[in-house]
Order: C-alpha cells, then structure tokens, then sequence
C-alpha cells in the first residue's frame, strides 16, 4: 500500500464519487468493494484507490501481472501515472521527489 500526498485544492478529487469518475473514465471500470474503490486494467490484475485519512491524501494498492507485453506494460504506466496526476495534482517527477524528501526525513 502507498500513501500519495493531495496538493492543496485537489481535496475534492479524493471524494468517493469524484475518485470513482476518474477511475472509470481512466482505466475503463470501477467498483465499490468494501468501501474502497476496486479496478483491473492492463498488467495491473488489481487496483485498490480510496481516500487516506481526513481526506487529504489518497491510497493505492496494487498487484501487478509479470506476463504482459510491453506494449501492454507501457499503456498500465501510462494509466497508471495520469490517474495519480489526475487525483493528486502532482506529475510523476512531482511525487517522486516528495517520496524521497520524506525518505530522508524518515516518513513512512
């Protein structure tokens, strides 16, 4: 499970119901199982999205599927990194970055 921080004014899009717009329309499907939202798309076999606490970051679970092509491969990243940029406000390079600031100061 990773944590994604929200950038400010994005809180909106962590929103059940927003959440599962972006979902469907990104990667095709989404359902509601067990209060968090559910999706398999491409290499990704499962893809958990639901809101962190007080609603100001978002969490995502995944489990991946190591026998797809690459081309396949390619369009789940692709997916994968604009869904995130979509909810959280922050691009790939973005998020990288605020991963390793909060490695160095020892943030889970």
């Amino acid at each position: 499970m990773h944590e994604y921080d929200v950038r400010r004014g994005q809180y909106d899009n962590v929103k059940v119901d927003n959440l599962r717009k972006s979902m469907a329309d990104i990667m095709g499907n989404a359902e509601e199982r067990d209060g968090k939202l559910f999706s398999s798309f491409g290499g990704l076999k499962e893809f958990w999205a639901w809101p962190g606490e007080k609603g100001k970051s978002l969490c995502v679970d995944t489990k991946m599927d190591p026998t797809v092509d690459n081309e396949t491969a390619q369009k789940t990243i692709k997916a994968y990194n604009t869904f995130l940029e979509t909810v959280t406000g922050y691009n790939a390079k973005e998020r990288g970055k605020r991963a390793q600031k909060a490695a160095k100061e020892g943030k889970p």
